[in-house]
């Protein structure tokens, strides 16, 4: 009988999407089945581990002339590193299981959701919340860079983008689009070229295409400029927004967490001081409160209330001059 505590740690980061921690506990069990004469069941779970590793490791195959229009982000976040309102947490966990439980419901002729729309503000977690979806899957982020898909010569930016999506559909992937509105613009728009419409149309057509192995993430700070018809393309509709209060104060305690230390200030105090800046911004804000912190060792602690006083004040009037 395996240890309740390796099989409890095995099913958490299982539901988690923590491949390298489940790895480890797999590995854990292993080792305790060959302690316990049970090798047979020590030499498959460490064939399964070699061959998901081997797996893991092959490389998807870019097309010569695809070089420069997609690249892949190493997916290392989860859901429980992010800081988000419920309603998202909860829509992203079911977009999870129906792609982890998909044969079910191809049985029931269902398919999983697989077109993913994120719109708000800057800097409060589009990227990174797509980072944890591919994660929770196991299966690579391939991040779209525009540069190699909008082409000067007419025609051709159509063209790049739909041998993307052709190249991108030989295996299961999350395909993310960060400024979308960049190549999904409302046709209506006047000042906006032929070539674009082109681009906007062969998009539409492609997303309707798509197989629900591949999963499209587009992210839109400016959600006024897309298509009307893009939305309809997406089953699934998210805002993110800016960080709330109590938002900000979870942060603080997770940011204070991690470097091991007080800020000198309660989470609430900073949050409030801080209010209306974006998650990427507190998390500068912590960076550079954290780099004097270090610059001042061995006396750090004793100062550290003085530091934060002082980056808040820049910070504070950072803000405002940007507003």
């Amino acid at each position: 009988m395996a240890r309740a505590d390796l099989v409890l740690s095995l099913v958490e980061t299982g539901i988690k999407g923590d491949l390298p921690r489940f790895k480890k506990t797999a590995e854990a069990l292993a080792a305790e089945a060959a302690s316990r004469q049970h090798h047979h069941l020590a030499e498959k779970l460490r064939n399964l581990l070699v061959t998901s590793v081997e797996v893991n490791q092959q490389k998807f195959t870019f097309a010569p002339e695809l070089q420069n229009a997609f690249y892949e982000l190493p997916a290392q976040k989860i859901l429980d590193d992010l800081t988000l309102p419920n309603s998202v947490v909860s829509t992203f966990k079911e977009i999870i299981e129906e792609q982890a439980r998909k044969d079910l419901l191809r049985s029931y002729n269902l398919e999983p959701r697989h077109k993913i729309l994120l719109s708000g503000p800057p800097g409060n977690g589009k990227t990174t919340l797509a980072e944890a979806f591919a994660n929770h899957l196991s299966i690579p982020l391939y991040v779209v860079k525009y540069e190699g898909i909008i082409n000067r010569f007419l025609g051709e930016s159509a063209q790049n983008l739909d041998m993307l999506f052709e190249h991108v559909k030989s295996q299961r992937c999350v395909l993310f689009f960060d400024e979308f509105d960049a190549i999904s613009k409302e046709r209506e728009d006047l000042n906006e070229s032929g070539e674009i419409k082109r681009v906007v149309n062969s998009l539409l057509k492609q997303i309707d295409m798509l197989p629900s192995h591949v999963v499209v993430i587009g992210a839109t700070n400016h959600a006024s400029m897309l298509d009307k018809a893009v939305w309809r393309r997406f089953q699934v509709q998210i805002d993110i927004p800016r960080p709330t209060k109590k938002m900000a104060e979870k942060w603080f305690d997770s940011f204070q967490e991690r470097i091991g230390h007080s800020l000198g200030f309660a989470s609430s105090t900073l949050a409030q001081h801080l209010s209306g800046l974006s998650f990427a911004e507190l998390e500068e804000f912590g960076l550079d409160v954290q780099r004097r912190y270090v610059l001042s060792l061995p006396d750090s602690t004793k100062k550290i209330k003085s530091i934060t006083t002082s980056r808040l004040s820049y910070w504070k009037n950072r803000y405002k001059n940007t507003e």
